[in-house]
């Protein structure tokens, strides 16, 4: 039965989570398979970058598949903002550095062809579910709410900083991180922080639990991916400070996931008691 606040989108939508998780099979592969990706990417990356770049999209696909699951306003609200942010921020910056691409490549014009189109369409659903309010959510208490405000802030704030001070932001990083991967990079944290901000405002439960499972896996690969490249290269100096900072917030981050996971679970198993 349909639930009167959450209402389905359209079938078009649930085609084109299909596509789009296609599409992050291939990202994907840049963790699980760089070797064969790499060489395919529209252009070059390094060991660390195409491993951190593959959990992004892997922990994407992952979020992709619950709209593609659901398919309703809640979560598709939260997948669809956080979609919106990343394709335009990531379009931009692919449009004012062209001299990474090489356009007599296909896989080129395809990366701008999928990012185009997917802001086209989150953007377009979004405009017309415009007035569409949010689903009924849990009740966060004022210590959630101090928190998943704060969690905006700095995500906001570093997601900023990334975009617009590039060299200075990602110099901590652990790796050597160009101006142009760290606008990459900035669209995770400016998409997680629109993604954190909604559900400060309304937390309905499947939102809390996609956030969460966002943030886990964002956190977990991002770590995970470090460890396993640097155990092929040898290039990182674990005890540095820039190096532990970065540990620390992508912990941060994956940790956070798993309350909200929690916190989630906990609201589920409660409306199943009752």
């Amino acid at each position: 039965m349909p639930i009167p606040n959450n209402p389905p989108f359209p079938a078009a939508l649930r085609l084109f989570s299909v596509v789009v998780i296609i599409v992050l099979v291939v990202g994907a592969g840049l963790f699980f398979a760089p070797a064969l990706v790499r060489p395919r990417w529209p252009w070059p990356v390094t060991p660390f970058s195409a491993r951190f770049l593959g959990g992004f999209y892997t922990a994407e696909m992952a979020v992709m598949a619950a709209l593609l699951f659901w398919n309703r306003w809640s979560p598709g609200r939260l997948v669809l903002v956080m979609a919106f942010i990343f394709t335009v921020i990531v379009s931009a910056v692919s449009l004012i550095n062209l001299g990474y691409f090489n356009f007599e490549r296909k896989a080129t014009w395809l990366w701008f062809l999928v990012y185009l189109a997917s802001a086209a369409v989150s953007g377009l659903f979004l405009w017309r579910a415009r007035a569409c309010p949010s689903a009924k959510g849990v009740t966060l208490n004022p210590a959630w709410r101090g928190y998943m405000l704060a969690e905006t802030a700095i995500l906001g704030l570093y997601g900023v900083g990334m975009l617009l001070f590039p060299r200075i932001v990602s110099s901590t990083w652990p790796w050597l991180v160009d101006p142009f991967h760290a606008q990459v990079y900035s669209a995770i944290f400016l998409a997680g922080a629109g993604g954190t901000y909604l559900v400060w405002r309304s937390a309905p439960r499947e939102e809390l639990l996609v956030l969460g499972l966002a943030q886990f896996l964002v956190g977990l690969l991002a770590i995970l991916g470090l460890v396993i490249t640097d155990a092929e290269v040898h290039r990182i100096g674990w005890t540095a400070t820039g190096t532990l900072c970065w540990l620390a917030l992508f912990g941060w981050i994956g940790v956070s996931g798993a309350f909200k996971l929690y916190a989630a679970s906990r609201y589920f198993s409660s409306q199943s008691a009752s």
